[in-house]
């Protein structure tokens, strides 16, 4: 198989200066990148389009944090789980919004819930829960989908709330000890600026991970953030070979919350390069670069952590 050095880019300068630690040589580092992967892992590449999964919401469109990044914004496109009818799908995607603590209300709806169950499995998007909580929800859930962040003064910015990394820390460990919990890391999570993630990537270093989700700050309407810029594709690339590099044989998946259009077809194809094992509706230059390095391709209609 080739080294991947077809889409040499050269750093945009505008890229370093939003940077929190400095990107040097990245072709070398997706290069390292690239090379780990192929040492760890098979040469294959997922593709998940998750079209047979549904996405319930144990609240509606009620969520009361209006986070700057979100605003409740997403939550319009699930379905609330008391309305929505059991039908064709293999797979659920339970979520809802937040109390003002960044409490999803697990125990909610649990009727309705057992009603999807059969046949299906289950990712939980739980947000801070509780011992008590985990071991009352803990037969219906068959992995959770956890949104971990680095430091402080990001959570208070972002989500409104006196949460610290050390919340966040313990509830990881709580879950880990009910489910397969997959860390959702979001780069430029702070309107686009970086800060938290080397935090958050060392932190799970010592915690530990069978998987690792990124994702990446997308400007939503009518959000605190609606008028900032993603990272500039280059310096997401650095992250993620970044996290390869620290991740050697774990699972890492770029998520389906990324801006779509040009962004993605410039992201996309740095994202094969720096090892990622699973990419959820990739750009069609992703696919193509996938075919030039050698890499078979799998399809799932699956959320991408199931």
């Amino acid at each position: 198989m080739p080294r991947p050095d077809q889409a040499e880019k050269l750093l945009a300068p505008a890229a370093v200066l939003c940077y929190t630690w400095p990107m040097i040589n990245l072709e070398g580092k997706l290069a390292r990148a690239w090379d780990l992967r192929r040492a760890n892992f098979a040469d294959e590449i997922t593709w998940s389009y998750p079209l047979d999964t549904a996405v319930l919401s144990l609240t509606g469109q009620q969520c009361a944090l209006d986070c700057a990044h979100c605003g409740g914004h997403y939550l319009g496109g699930m379905r609330p789980i008391w309305q929505a009818e059991p039908d064709g799908s293999t797979s659920c995607l339970i979520s809802g919004g937040c109390d003002p603590t960044g409490r999803v209300p697990v125990l909610a709806h649990l009727d309705a819930v057992r009603s999807w169950r059969p046949d299906r499995t289950m990712n939980w998007h739980v947000g801070f829960v509780t011992d008590a909580e985990m071991q009352t929800i803990a037969p219906l859930v068959d992995i959770v989908s956890f949104d971990f962040v680095g430091d402080d003064q990001t959570i208070g910015e972002v989500y409104g709330t006196d949460r610290t990394v050390e919340d966040y820390v313990e509830t990881y460990r709580l879950l880990r000890r009910y489910a397969r919990t997959l860390p959702h890391i979001t780069l430029g999570l702070r309107g686009g600026e970086l800060g938290h993630e080397l935090p958050a990537l060392e932190l799970l270093q010592e915690l530990g991970a069978d998987g690792l989700v990124l994702l990446v700050f997308m400007p939503t309407p009518g959000t605190r953030y609606a008028g900032c810029a993603p990272p500039e594709p280059t310096v997401v690339a650095d992250l993620m070979a970044e996290a390869r590099l620290r991740f050697a044989d774990v699972p890492i998946y770029l998520g389906c919350m990324r801006p779509k259009g040009i962004y993605r077809n410039e992201l996309d194809p740095l994202a094969v390069r720096a090892g990622m094992n699973v990419i959820v509706s990739p750009s069609r230059p992703a696919r193509e670069l996938a075919a030039e390095l050698g890499l078979s391709s799998r399809e799932m209609r699956e959320c991408c952590v199931l």
